[in-house]
This record gives C-alpha cells, sequence and structure tokens, in this order.
C-alpha cells in the first residue's frame, strides 16, 4: 500500500506535539466532584490510554483519571521530573536520562517487548544496506529516546563510535519530514511509527533491535504521587495489565480499536501491536541488572556526566499477577 505524503504526515504527527498540551477527561466525569483522587497519567502515541479504553478497564474507577499525550519519552519524562504528570509509560533508556537529570521518579511496573519495531529506517530506495553504512550520516530521532539507544548499540557494534553518525534531535513528525525530504539519511524510531512507515511504503528497516535492545520499557511514577496516591497506582496499574492480557486474547478488535483511537492505519495497528508481543513482569534482580547494563552503556559512550546506578529507582511494593 501507498498513501501520499500528506496522508502519511496526518498519521505520525496525530496526537503529537500540539496535542502534549492538552488534557483529556474521561468521559461523564466530573472533576468538580469532592472526595474523589485525580491521577494525571502521562501516555505516548499508541500507549496506555488505547489499551484501557479498548479493554473496558476505564470503568468503574473510584478516582478520576486527567490524561496528558506526549510524542515521545522524552517531554513525558520532562513532565514527571516537574510533576505535570504522576505517572507514565517510558522506555528504559530515556528514563535513564530522566534519572540523570535528578528526576525524581521510580519505576512501579515493567513490561518486554519483542524489539524489532525499535528501529532504524531508512527511504525504500536508499542504497544503505547495513548499520556500517551509517558512517558520516545524518540519523533523526529523539535525544535519549529507545531509537537513539539502539541506533548507538547498532553502530557499536558495527566498529564505529558515536561521532562516527552526525545525530540530528527531533521529535518524529519532524524526523519522518526530514527523512522524506533528504535533509536526513536515517530515522532511529520505534511503534507504531515503525509499522506505519513500512506499511504505508515511506520507509524500510535499516536496522531492527533484536539483539539491541532488552525491549523493556516501565510505567513510572513520581516520588509525590507514590507518596501521595499509592493505591490509586497500583490499581492503575492492575488495570493496565489485565488489558494487555485482554489485548492479545483479542487481537483483531484491540488492533482495530487502536487504528481508530491514534488514528493510524488498520494493517499498521495490527502489525506493530502483533510483533511487538508485550507481556507485564515483576521488577526482580535480573531486571535491575539489565536496567544497569543498559546505564553503563551510556556512560561508556559518554552521554552520561557520571556513572548511574539504577537499584533505587525501583520500586518493588506494586506487585502484579503474571
Amino acid at each position: 500500500m501507498t498513501i501520499s505524503r500528506r496522508r502519511f504526515l496526518q498519521y505520525v504527527t496525530t496526537s503529537s506535539a500540539a496535542g502534549a498540551l492538552t488534557t483529556l477527561a474521561l468521559p461523564g466525569v466530573s472533576y468538580a466532584q469532592s472526595g474523589r483522587p485525580v491521577l494525571k497519567a502521562g501516555d505516548q502515541k499508541g500507549g496506555l490510554r488505547t489499551l484501557l479504553e479498548a479493554a473496558d478497564e476505564l470503568k468503574q474507577l473510584p478516582y478520576d483519571i486527567q490524561w496528558t499525550e506526549f510524542p515521545a519519552a522524552a517531554p513525558l519524562a520532562e513532565a514527571l521530573n516537574a510533576g505535570a504528570v504522576d505517572c507514565g509509560p517510558i522506555g528504559d533508556a530515556p528514563v535513564i536520562f530522566a534519572l540523570s537529570a535528578g528526576a525524581a521518579i521510580k519505576i512501579i511496573g515493567a513490561n518486554r517487548s519483542d524489539a524489532y519495531g525499535t528501529a532504524v529506517l531508512v527511504r525504500p530506495d536508499a542504497t544503505l544496506r547495513s548499520a556500517a553504512e551509517l558512517k558520516g550520516k545524518n540519523i533523526g530521532t529523539t535525544r535519549g529516546s529507545i531509537g537513539h539507544f539502539v541506533t548507538l548499540k547498532a553502530i557499536t557494534a558495527a566498529g564505529l563510535s558515536p561521532s562516527d553518525v552526525n545525530f540530528r534531535f527531533l521529535p518524529p513528525a519532524d524526523t519522518i519530514t526530514a527523512l522524506a525530504s533528504g535533509s536526513v539519511d536515517a530515522w532511529a524510531t520505534w511503534e507504531p511509527y515503525t509499522a506505519v512507515a513500512e506499511t504505508t511504503g515511506r520507509a524500510r528497516v535499516l536496522v531492527n533491535g533484536r539483539g539491541l535492545w532488552s525491549g523493556l520499557s516501565y510505567l513510572a511514577a513520581t516520588d509525590a504521587a507514590i507518596a501521595a496516591k499509592q493505591e490509586v497506582l497500583r490499581d492503575f496499574l492492575s488495570r493496565v495489565v489485565r488489558a494487555q492480557v485482554w489485548s492479545y486474547q483479542h487481537v483483531d478488535a484491540f488492533s482495530a480499536a487502536m487504528a481508530r483511537i491514534i488514528g493510524i492505519p488498520p494493517e499498521a495497528a495490527k502489525l506493530q501491536f502483533s510483533r511487538r508481543a508485550t507481556k507485564w513482569r515483576n521488577l526482580d534482580d535480573a531486571l535491575v541488572a539489565e536496567q544497569q547494563r543498559t546505564a553503563d552503556f551510556y556512560s561508556q559512550v559518554g552521554l552520561l556526566r557520571q556513572p548511574l546506578d539504577v537499584k533505587t529507582t525501583f520500586d518493588r511494593r506494586f506487585p502484579i499477577k503474571v
């Protein structure tokens, strides 16, 4: 399937930077009600709100949810750091940048997905065929994102150093425009952007994240929210886990709901969802060790000013049934 560049950009930019300033109330909920706590939940495109809505997990809530959507993890991390949101989904690499910047947040839940869709993309007609050929090229991505991380892992595995490529740090909507115009040679991104680019014929995968990225993503919460809303966060996480189980029991229904809610082609929604195979898991020592290796890698390539000990950033008081 091929579509116009204009239509493709509509898919990519839906709910992106402009939507980051919009808070979305649950239908029928009055925020004037007294005595009900409010959870300020951050989200990313194709994230938690879609999952919870599709699985009917937003019904009969004992609290209200105020949603704010972000185009990527970096601005969500900034909102967490500022206390503008209480919690939000964030990948293992972006959370390291947030913690190194002094963010008062904790990881309360974790999931693992197939890493394929976190990838370096190029135009379909590009001559590039390997990570080694990225030397001297311009690569668009979001600083500190899992796309940034996968690119660094890919080029170092190919014998290159970070200085051998030129990173241009842009939000997803600007990066796909830059790729189409040729002002960047590659786009390091993640799902659902990868699936949209593939299924619309606008880009192909040069390097996928398998063997490069852990596939770990988290639900992070601010220290203040954990102190004041621990039971709310516990309930919210439980609903997310139940919704994830439901989603893989109803792949077609959920994929259709995802396409409708976040505004991407149905085939892209099903592709990115099916291949991610996301599973939530409890926090344990092995997972903490994986996160430490990611932090150590960022230190090795000079992106952290000082080494980061991640152990204290995991709050294990939110066990889940897996």
